[in-house]
């Protein structure tokens, strides 16, 4: 009997994964069939006697593998979203396995013999094959295939103790995510707590069976930043601030210090193997950026204004404060700024962002910008119940599947992502093949019939994720290697980051901002509050996140000889003095929490690249706001054509020449945050 989770992937809507079929506990034997059906298709195209070409080498390692594939996507879903004990212990298992098996297909010599030979003779091809071939090629060499023998085994050894690392880190902060919560008993202490998130908390206590009278806050950032912007107990505060920004960092089995100590040990290590000065010489070598003094010349640029920000806010909020501001009274006291000097508060506006109408909201602007319909599906089955499928449909023809699964729940990764279930290609002579991909959040659900009302920075961040969605939807690439997402690192968040800005249009919140009580609309006077306050708090947003960004960059430029001493929390300290970061405002992810840096390479030594995509994005909402109209017909269909739908098929700078129509404008940025402009 086959196993469900290597099964293609068929049925209505253009196929989709059979969750209703597929046994978790399945999913290492799947990976592992998986495996050995890749390798027979790698030794059929390194046996093959005819010279190498774009046919035989490499269309034929584009779609080799596919079962492996299906089953690796799988493994990603269950665990990210249902990372139970006995997930978390097959995730243990074959991290390891999995990372030695791409140093396999990396170091296959016959392999990169042909990669290389076609790579030889490429100027002859078109535009798309050049395109991959190049992709193919830089993606082997970086992670050593030229290597010599005893370099490709030490290479392999570090990737696996790697991927070993980066699960144990994800786990311990799952782990303190879940075993720690903030338990309130005195209803005194719940003063400035609005009733949804009071209804949320008292309802999550009665299913963990505590004593009445209780209330119970996750320690999770959907959570806690709320509690921290209204809880009017400084008590509360300081506990609930205490408790989530040192998840990750507590003495014992969880303790994630050592963790990021031999991941930075080991990351200079490679990254010497290899040629480059450090791991952000390696990573950044290969994106938009090119080096690490060019992306901390950005942020160094961005910081200077955003402190002298900050400074501003703090004397404002000081002047209500009875004691100096510490980092639990930021937002609680930012807010009272908000209220005092813009006559607005989140207790005003969260009533009008109900969660399905946002959902809603979304699905209108993706219809405004590219054409695309999402219809909900009820005969595609699920991992969790709480997930709901979306049939994407575009010019009455089928584009995709959208998922959606915003709940909170015990196995499930902390804040809110997209992930691709299924890359978009339609290759000449192959079959077109229609993207999947999710959106992924943590809301707390309200009671029962209660609609589930999140802040204006949670709505913001379901318009940055859908963004990314949108990115892999309206792909439009012959190869899946360059289609979506699968762009630069310091590019990826530029569509994400560009799609903010059409929440805040009168076309959204007029149409779908409506009081979850009384249907009625947001009232235009609120919607001038809004745009009047839009950069009220930059300076704290910026600092918040550029200083994670700068320790991020700082500490993975340090060399191999000085990488494996590093104690990640003095790092921090230094690197916040040497800033002279105000001392009111943390990392927005301290080291031990950091899942972007250290849970996996994705992000490390590239969390500068959300500022670095900000630049492209404030420039391109520029664009729109230079038509009178977010919703300019011909700009949104630049857009698609020059942006959204062509993934890597072409060079970013290129992208996004054909888009603006000439190169970026690095002063967008800081008009867009309110900045002055030297």
């Amino acid at each position: 009997m086959t196993n469900a989770a290597l099964a293609p992937w068929t049925g209505p809507h253009g196929g989709f994964p059979r969750f209703d079929q597929i046994q978790p506990g399945e999913l290492g034997a799947a990976l592992r069939t998986g495996m050995d059906g890749y390798r027979a298709d790698l030794a059929a195209i390194t046996a093959n006697t005819d010279p190498a070409s774009f046919v035989n080498t490499i269309l034929a390692l584009e779609v080799c593998g596919r079962p492996f594939g299906r089953a690796a996507a799988l493994f990603g879903v269950y665990t990210s979203t249902m990372n139970d004990k006995a997930m978390q212990a097959l995730e243990a298992e074959m991290a390891p396995v999995l990372s030695a098996f791409g140093d396999e297909i990396t170091q296959n010599e016959a392999l990169f013999a042909r990669i290389a030979a076609v790579h030889e003779v490429r100027a002859g091809l078109a535009p798309a094959e050049r395109r991959l071939i190049e992709t193919v090629y830089t993606g082997f060499a970086r992670r050593g295939a030229a290597l010599g023998a005893a370099a490709k085994t030490r290479m392999t050894a570090i990737n696996a103790r790697l991927a070993t690392l980066y699960t144990q880190f994800s786990q311990n902060i799952l782990a303190d995510e879940e075993s720690q919560a903030l338990v309130l008993h005195a209803e005194a202490e719940l003063a400035g707590i609005p009733a949804s998130l009071r209804d949320a908390a008292a309802a999550d206590a009665a299913a963990k069976s505590l004593p009445a009278p209780a209330w119970r806050f996750a320690n999770t950032r959907s959570v806690m930043e709320p509690l921290l912007t209204l809880a009017a107990t400084r008590g509360v505060r300081e506990a609930a601030w205490r408790m989530f920004t040192t998840r990750g960092e507590h003495a014992g089995a969880q303790d994630n210090r050592p963790v990021i100590t031999e991941i930075l040990a080991l990351r200079a290590e490679r990254a010497e193997l290899l040629g480059f000065a450090s791991h952000a010489h390696w990573i950044l070598d290969d994106n938009m950026a090119r080096t690490p003094d060019a992306a901390m010349a950005l942020m160094r640029k961005v910081w200077t204004a955003a402190s002298a920000r900050v400074r501003e806010e703090v004397a404002a909020m000081q002047a209500l404060a009875p004691a100096p501001i510490a980092p639990w009274d930021y937002r609680f006291y930012a807010e009272k700024v908000r209220k005092a000097r813009y006559d607005l508060d989140q207790d005003e506006v969260k009533p009008y962002l109900q969660l399905d109408k946002l959902r809603e909201a979304m699905f209108w602007m993706a219809d405004q910008l590219y054409g695309l319909a999402f219809t909900r599906v009820t005969d595609v089955p699920v991992v969790h119940p709480d997930v709901t499928v979306y049939a994407v449909g575009r010019g009455g023809a089928h584009a995709g599947l959208w998922y959606f699964d915003p709940y909170a729940r015990d196995g499930k990764q902390s804040g809110a992502w997209m992930s691709e279930y299924r890359t978009q290609e339609s290759w000449p002579g192959g079959t077109a093949i229609a993207p999947i991909v999710s959106n992924n959040a943590n809301f707390v659900k309200g009671a029962p019939g209660e609609p589930v009302l999140i802040s204006w920075d949670d709505a913001v961040t379901m318009f940055h994720e859908f963004g990314h969605a949108l990115h892999g939807l309206v792909s439009r690439v012959a190869y899946a290697t360059l289609a979506g997402t699968n762009v630069k690192r310091d590019f990826v968040e530029f569509p994400s980051q560009l799609h903010e800005h059409w929440l805040a249009t009168p076309e959204i919140l007029e149409r779908y901002a409506v009081h979850y009580q009384t249907g009625a609309a947001i009232p235009p006077a609120l919607l001038a509050k809004i745009e009047t306050a839009k950069h009220y708090g930059s300076g704290f947003k910026t600092v918040e996140y550029l200083s994670a960004a700068i320790y991020d960059l700082a500490i993975h430029v340090v060399p191999a000889a000085e990488a494996g001493a590093i104690d990640p929390l003095a790092f921090e300290a230094a690197t916040m003095r040497e800033l002279a970061c105000p001392p009111e405002i943390v990392m927005r992810h301290r080291p031990t929490q950091f899942a972007h840096i250290f849970s996996g390479d994705g992000y490390s030594a590239g969390y500068y690249s959300y500022i670095w995509a900000d630049t492209l994005t404030a420039d391109a909402a520029e664009a729109f706001a230079e038509t009178g109209t977010f919703y300019d017909r011909a700009t949104a269909e630049r857009l698609h054509t020059a942006i959204m739908a062509v993934g890597n098929s072409v060079s970013p700078e290129a992208a996004f020449r054909a888009f603006r129509g000439r190169d970026v404008d690095t002063n967008a940025l800081m008009r867009d945050r309110g900045f002055p402009v030297a």
